[in-house]
């Protein structure tokens, strides 16, 4: 699906419209998830007087924000995707 935005039929747009919100979606729900083990973690940590849930919450954090990364800057349909994607078709064509 490497064409020009400009150029998208009604059903790429609505294929690409249904991908992004299902990855949307996934990112929100890993989000949600994340946020109540979490907090389920600490409040049993702290309980207890000890501190180690900052270890599941910084690890797993970090794969939230990877995970959103994908989803928001590089996924189908970015617009950092698709300047990438201008740029490398642009490079391609002077070598033609």
């Amino acid at each position: 699906m490497n064409v020009p935005h400009t150029s998208y039929t009604p059903e790429q747009i609505d294929r690409l419209a249904r991908r992004r919100a299902g990855a949307k979606m996934g990112w929100f729900i890993h989000a949600f998830v994340y946020l109540c083990v979490n907090a389920g973690l600490a409040l049993l940590a702290l309980s207890h007087g000890r501190d180690w849930y900052a270890y599941p919450l910084l690890g797993w954090g970090l794969g939230l924000a990877l995970h959103g990364a994908a989803v928001w800057l590089m996924g189908p349909g970015a617009h950092w995707r698709e300047r990438l994607v201008e740029h490398e078709r642009a490079l391609l064509a002077r070598r033609n």
